[in-house]
């Protein structure tokens, strides 16, 4: 009884001094969760909310991180539905169809999604209507949602261009929801034309993927160097001298090859020039497809090699940079060696590590070694608010960081 008078008399004081006992971040995000699903402008509500500052520890993020897709998934589910059903997705003034068909038994930790993008380009619509009618008859996975989408543009680089980006990265989100997509089983592929996007996009939206195959396509300005941590494999006709499109694979082979020689853990490749075939190779690509299948996203790779493209983008596996100053040849490359993170080039003038523990444990300060060998040390915090605003940017449970640092000076090579 003395006991309870005193815990009751001590309550009083903070109360009436102004201070109040924490809650728990988790009951207060289940009570906020209750009112409605996680719209855009509920994320960012939540992300400024007192209690999403608190700090977490691991099992609360990983337990948050349930509850915060949960309900983004149902408002998705919600919101996505109708463009689902019609099977077109609009940005602004522009519309992309797409068709899909399942193949195999869904497995327990959810399908493959291949998507992949015919050929033509800088024709007629009636030829890339040809074209997209052509490429959902060409492949068909063992197991996996293959997805055939249709250019929205008929330029030549239609599949290139910067929405084409938005494009994607909503169709991955809508076959997450409705098709039980897993996110780290996403593939690219592609033919001629389509093969062009290949080379373009799986550089820049390698954090999404865990592989790519480039079908008898011409690499144009790109580099290979993004394609660190997925798999990705060309297939060219070894007659294909249009454009210069053997001579090029060949090349990016070359270049592979070199890239992972100094580089082992990574740029994991196979490229192959089909003997005696032109720019059509008689399906002898299909073995792309099993090829690509065997490999898993890494959602957070020990090292990241980043070289913006010039369609920019803010974050790329799990360093960020602010699009307002983000510009196309801007460079980083980051990687966790021993519990500290080295950043060996950075040319970005700005950059912000968003992290989790599946990168590294955040129990203990973090080190952070610069490309003139400087250090600085610091300690993070897991939050609701660094959570919020990730999946605000990203509709990817998996890569949702758990906390950031933003580093305060510019770094530079």
């Amino acid at each position: 009884m003395h006991r309870l008078i005193a815990l009751t008399l001590l309550f009083q004081h903070l109360v009436l001094s102004g201070t109040t006992l924490q809650a728990d971040p988790l009951k207060n995000l289940e009570q906020w969760l209750a009112a409605t699903p996680l719209s855009d402008e509920r994320l960012r509500e939540l992300a400024s909310q007192d209690f999403a500052a608190e700090p977490l520890t691991a099992p609360q993020a990983a337990a948050a991180t349930e509850m915060l897709w949960k309900s983004r998934s149902e408002f998705l589910r919600s919101d996505r539905k109708a463009e689902l059903d019609a099977r077109e997705l609009v940005i602004g003034d522009l519309k992309m169809p797409f068709w899909y068909r399942s193949f195999g038994a869904a497995p327990a930790e959810g399908r493959r999604l291949f998507i992949s993008m015919h050929g033509g380009g800088g024709a007629p619509a009636a030829v890339n209507d040809q074209q997209y009618e052509n490429q959902k008859r060409l492949y068909q996975p063992e197991e996996g949602i293959y997805l055939v989408p249709r250019a929205a543009t008929n330029t030549w680089d239609l599949w290139h261009q910067g929405h084409i980006d938005q494009f994607f990265d909503r169709l991955i989100t809508d076959l997450m929801i409705f098709e039980n997509v897993n996110p780290d089983r996403v593939y690219f592929m592609g033919y001629s034309a389509g093969g062009d996007g290949v080379y373009q996009l799986a550089p820049r939206m390698a954090d999404r993927l865990a592989a790519a195959a480039m079908m008898a396509g011409h690499p144009n300005e790109s580099r290979p160097e993004g394609l660190r941590n997925i798999g990705f494999t060309i297939h060219m006709g070894a007659l294909d001298a249009a454009f210069n499109r053997n001579s090029v694979a060949a090349d990016w082979g070359r270049r592979l090859k070199t890239l992972q020689e100094t580089d082992p853990e990574g740029y994991k490749h196979s490229v192959t020039l089909h003997e005696g075939k032109g720019h059509w190779m008689n399906l002898e690509d299909r073995v792309a497809v099993p090829w690509m299948s065997a490999f898993t996203r890494q959602s957070w790779p020990s090292k990241v090699v980043w070289i913006q493209d010039d369609v920019l983008h803010q974050r790329f596996y799990w360093l960020q940079v602010d699009p307002r100053t983000a510009k196309a040849g801007d460079q980083v490359t980051a990687e966790v060696q021993a519990g500290k993170i080295r950043i060996s080039v950075c040319s970005a003038a700005n950059l912000t590590l968003l992290l989790n523990d599946r990168l590294l444990s955040l129990d203990s300060p973090i080190s952070v070694e610069f490309p003139d060998g400087s250090t600085q040390t610091f300690s993070v915090q897991r939050k609701l608010a660094v959570m919020a605003t990730g999946l605000l940017e990203r509709n990817d449970p998996v890569g949702v960081p758990t906390a950031s640092i933003t580093l305060a000076v510019p770094v530079r090579q």
